[in-house]
């Protein structure tokens, strides 16, 4: 509970008093809309799977509801099953309009999940795929560029 509404508290405040009730309301909401699997809000989040602390995360800031939601490798280290679903989670805000930036060192991950792929070497941009233009053979030939053209 504490995990999801913490970086929303402000915003769940009245007069810097804390609203139990918003706060039960906020996290409700995203413990169903995330399918995070606990015993209940009061579980600790160091007792839940790899993918349910991901979502817990996921659902903190989504809590501030953001126009951009930037993540960093946001699949490592978890099961494949709780893989697909913050990948389909993901998918599901990215089309309800949301901005997602997602950094990732999987390959699939980012031809699945993409509609724009940036490649970066040494700190400067190597190729720029877009729609279906974002496959392995242009991700693979991109990452194993020596030059700095981009790959319009």
């Amino acid at each position: 509970r504490e995990n999801i509404a913490l970086a929303a508290l402000p915003g769940l405040s009245r007069f810097g008093l804390v609203d139990d009730a918003r706060i039960d309301r906020v996290v409700d909401t995203f413990m169903k809309r995330l399918r995070i699997k606990a015993s209940g809000p009061h579980q600790k989040v160091g007792e839940l799977s790899g993918g349910n602390q991901q979502k817990v995360l996921l659902a903190r800031w989504l809590a501030m509801r953001p126009k951009v939601l930037l993540l960093d490798e946001p699949t490592r280290g978890i099961d494949v099953g709780a893989k697909a679903e913050v990948q389909r989670l993901i998918d599901e805000l990215a089309g309800e309009g949301l901005g997602v930036l997602l950094i990732s060192s999987d390959m699939e991950e980012l031809i699945e999940g993409s509609d724009r792929v940036v490649v970066l070497k040494d700190g400067a941009v190597v190729a720029e795929l877009t729609g279906t233009d974002v496959t392995e053979d242009r991700l693979l030939h991109a990452i194993a560029s020596q030059g700095g053209a981009r790959d319009d």
